[in-house]
């Protein structure tokens, strides 16, 4: 059996945890988190890229890139994820693949306008609030959705 290739997919100011609002995103610089889910993607076997971009076009590339080079992937699309529809209908087009909607921060909680996903309706489903221990919960429901 090959192994599995899954793909950490961050999204608009994603690269600034760490740095901005601490309060809600932790200390934790987004480089080190990454290194950590990389590290635990390892520890189940697994091949782990990441990937961050500003730039929705970048995202969407990514995830059609998906189709072809990745099991699963584990999406942060931050702010993109309350109105991108060009985002989700890139999910969409990748079926094959398992998204996994994740948040650090528990959107629901916060601004009304953060409490609606674009993406949700084409994503296995969603984990939020648990910092960056949803990006590792985030793997082992792809666990079980590979």
């Amino acid at each position: 059996m090959s192994k599995k290739n899954v793909l950490l997919l961050l999204g608009p100011n994603l690269n600034m945890v760490g740095i901005r609002e601490k309060g809600v995103y932790g200390d934790e610089t987004a480089e080190d988190i990454a290194r950590q889910v990389c590290a635990y993607a390892a520890d189940l076997g697994w091949n782990c890229d990441v990937f961050q971009s500003n730039h929705e076009g970048d995202l969407i590339d990514k995830i059609h890139e998906a189709r072809e080079k990745y099991d699963g992937v584990v999406l942060n699309a931050g702010a993109l994820t309350h109105y991108s529809y060009a985002l989700r209908d890139a999910i969409a087009s990748v079926k094959a693949v398992p998204f996994v909607e994740t948040h650090m921060s528990n959107i629901h909680a916060r601004e009304e306008f953060r409490h609606v996903s674009v993406i949700a309706p084409v994503c296995a489903g969603q984990i939020s609030g648990f910092g960056k221990v949803s990006y590792f919960l985030a793997l082992e429901a792809l666990k079980h959705l590979m």
